[in-house]
């Protein structure tokens, strides 16, 4: 049998490395760093973090707790890795993304039945056996040629009719602060709505230093766009200064919601707050959450030292803002993440139409699964509905292909109940129960 062929060590694929391992197949994993870098990577490592080191909600009931529970009970890899090198981060689950990145290459890399290759791969034969695609929203641009190719609906790649153009969106960095230079005198420590401890930096801010502040944002020079670029921001990600745009009071009910986090020095609410949140286990950086921005390094600097706490803030890493590229999957994809037309090949992480961390891993997870299974003689049906797994896969196959965009797992997502539950922590609890209920069912006879 020959091995499976796995393109991209990110998060998606690195999951999907270890499940069909672990099931006794053999693996070929191809990672095209360090021998090509992109532009967003900053090492070779499997699995790197680039926008942030959250991977959401940890309160239970939520829909980011109920993806991750599933992921636990199907033995996700990279999840136990996230909470070995997890740091605080409130009712969040974030990592120390060099730790975690490390921990992954390790893992991986000493697995007997994963084959690394760091190579970059240019065309897919599907005779060959299976290939799980997991290159994310940076494949390279000979790759992307390539899924035009197997995405034709004629089979006739000299057609450029028939191509099926990719879809793309821009996704952004967040910026990151050295904690010795935040003037602790000015901010305070607390979670928003008092879930988990005390763990993020507060930088309040009054009404008039919101609207100072406001205004030099909106005038800040932004990257000039290219003249073959048409920005197209994923709305789940926006930039600052786009949020700001649309409205006085958009960052304030947005990213700079105060709800919540009373000042213990004042006892009071303030107009308008940034968090920071601690980006490494040794807690000498922090990240401005929700402050991804597509400024010019300088007037980043400019801009955001005018929050209180960062007025003599060192950035370790501005903001930045690159293309994320992903397939139209619901006219390309089943439920199981392999082609409609071409079974052997599987899509899985962002380039399949996910957005988030979390739901990378667990794509790659089902690849994997359903890859393994397919090897094995044994197909898998695909995830149930009611499941968070199933949910996130149902909606990346049956959105309407003409106004397709990524999403991240929320109970949106998730079927309604056939019976009205007004309260809305009890209708989540009831959900999550009935999805893991047939998660388990669902999993019982793969695992």
């Amino acid at each position: 049998m020959p091995p499976i062929k796995i393109i991209g060590a990110g998060l998606a694929g690195s999951e999907a490395a270890w499940q069909c391992a672990r099931r006794g197949l053999d693996v070929e994993l191809f990672e095209m760093r360090p021998v090509r870098s992109t532009p967003a990577h900053q090492t070779a490592d499997f699995a790197e973090l680039v926008c942030s080191n959250s991977l959401k909600s940890d309160s239970e009931n939520t829909a980011p707790w109920l993806l991750k529970e599933e992921m636990r009970r199907a033995s996700s890899l990279l999840l136990q890795i996230a909470r070995d090198c997890a740091v605080p981060a409130g009712h969040a689950l974030a990592v120390d993304r060099v730790v975690f990145a490390a921990k992954v290459t390790e893992a991986i890399s000493r697995e007997p039945r994963i084959t690394v290759r760091r190579e970059e791969v240019s065309a897919i034969d599907e005779k060959d056996g299976l290939t799980i695609i997991a290159t994310g929203p940076l494949t390279s641009e000979s790759l992307a040629t390539e899924i035009a190719r197997l995405s034709a609906p004629s089979p006739d790649p000299s057609d450029s009719a028939a191509h099926t153009p990719h879809l793309y969106f821009y996704d952004s960095i967040s910026p990151i602060v050295d904690a010795d230079s935040i003037d602790m005198s000015r901010v305070y420590m607390a979670a928003r709505y008092d879930k988990g401890s005390a763990d993020y930096i507060n930088c309040p801010m009054t009404p008039d230093e919101y609207s100072n502040f406001l205004d030099a944002l909106v005038a800040a020079q932004s990257v000039e766009e290219r003249d073959w670029e048409k920005l197209n921001y994923f709305e789940g990600c926006l930039p600052i200064e786009e949020i700001a745009r649309r409205g006085r009071d958009t960052l304030r009910f947005g990213p700079m919601k105060p709800v919540g986090l009373k000042d213990p020095r004042t006892g009071k609410m303030p107009y308008a707050v940034v968090q920071l949140r601690q980006e490494n286990l040794r807690a000498d950086s922090y990240n401005l959450v929700g402050f991804q921005n597509h400024l010019k390094f300088g007037e980043q600097a400019r801009v955001l030292r005018l929050i209180p706490g960062l007025e003599n803030a060192r950035f370790l890493r501005y903001g930045q803002i690159h293309r994320n590229t992903y397939i139209n999957a619901p006219t390309l994809l089943q439920p199981t993440l392999q082609m409609k037309s071409r079974p052997n090949v599987f899509f899985a992480g962002q380039i399949c139409g996910v957005e988030g961390y979390v739901e990378s891993i667990a794509t790659g997870l089902l690849a994997g699964l359903h890859a393994a299974a397919l090897a094995q003689g044994t197909p898998l049906p695909p995830a149930p509905r009611a499941s968070a797994f199933g949910s996130l896969t149902h909606y990346v196959t049956h959105a309407d292909p003409k106004h397709f965009q990524p999403a991240n797992i929320t109970f949106d997502l998730l079927p309604a109940l056939d019976r009205k539950i007004r309260d809305r922590k009890e209708r989540h609890r009831v959900q999550c129960d009935l999805a893991l209920k047939e998660f388990d069912a669902w999993r019982a006879p793969a695992s």
